[in-house]
């Protein structure tokens, strides 16, 4: 364990140990423990989801690959410079970031993909050292309210004084800008919430101020 990343048995959250158990009787052959973010460290961009899915990135290893969200959000990052190679939905695929880095606000995948306020509380420690570490950074895009408000407490900040909308950039007192969108899910795509266009728009934004 160190302060940006809990280790491979992190027994900090009860229930999220539970689960990681189940899901190794379950599927041996899977990565089932705290994810890792993806991504240079030296990166402009950080980009926090909200945690580990179960067939996603807690079978990969790598956030957001082996799931639909993932399917948005590299294609995205690619089409805006933030990535190049192929996409294949696993970590040995030919895909990497371009001063990006992709992460969670919680690094284990939780029973329902729903975490609960403790465990995002726990697991804030090390999002706030990540955003610590990586001294380029520029942007933070929060991917959901829930990210959102973690990163805010991260950084010692209130909720009601930077409320979440989608594509609403917000300047820090720290001086970076935390940008938010809907989070990329099936759920968000299908029922017309989050349109590849809007994602696309944000991401657009993004880029503009990254590479100002």
């Amino acid at each position: 364990m160190s302060e940006t990343s809990p280790g491979r048995d992190c027994p900090l959250c009860p229930r999220l140990v539970s689960f990681r158990e189940e899901n190794r009787a379950n599927w041996p052959d899977w990565h089932n423990a705290p994810v890792e973010s993806f991504g240079s460290t030296d990166a402009a961009l950080l980009v926090v989801g909200l945690a580990p899915g179960l067939r996603g990135a807690n079978r990969t290893s790598r956030p957001f690959t082996g799931d639909y969200a993932g399917q948005l959000l590299y294609p995205t990052l690619k089409r805006f410079g933030f990535a190049e190679g192929r996409y294949g939905e696993s970590p040995d695929d030919e895909l990497s970031l371009v001063d990006c880095r992709v992460t969670n606000a919680v690094r284990c995948v939780p029973p329902q993909n729903k975490p609960v306020g403790a465990e995002i509380n726990t697991c804030r420690p090390f999002l706030n050292a990540e955003i610590d570490s990586m001294k380029n950074l520029r942007v933070i895009l929060a991917l959901g309210t829930i990210s959102h408000a973690s990163l805010l407490r991260a950084r010692g900040l209130k909720q009601k004084d930077w409320r979440f909308g989608h594509n609403v950039f917000h300047e820090l007192p720290d001086g970076l800008v935390l940008a938010d969108s809907y989070h990329c899910s099936r759920y968000n795509t299908n029922t017309g919430r989050l349109t590849e266009a809007m994602f696309h728009d944000v991401f657009a934004e993004i880029a503009s101020r990254v590479r100002a």
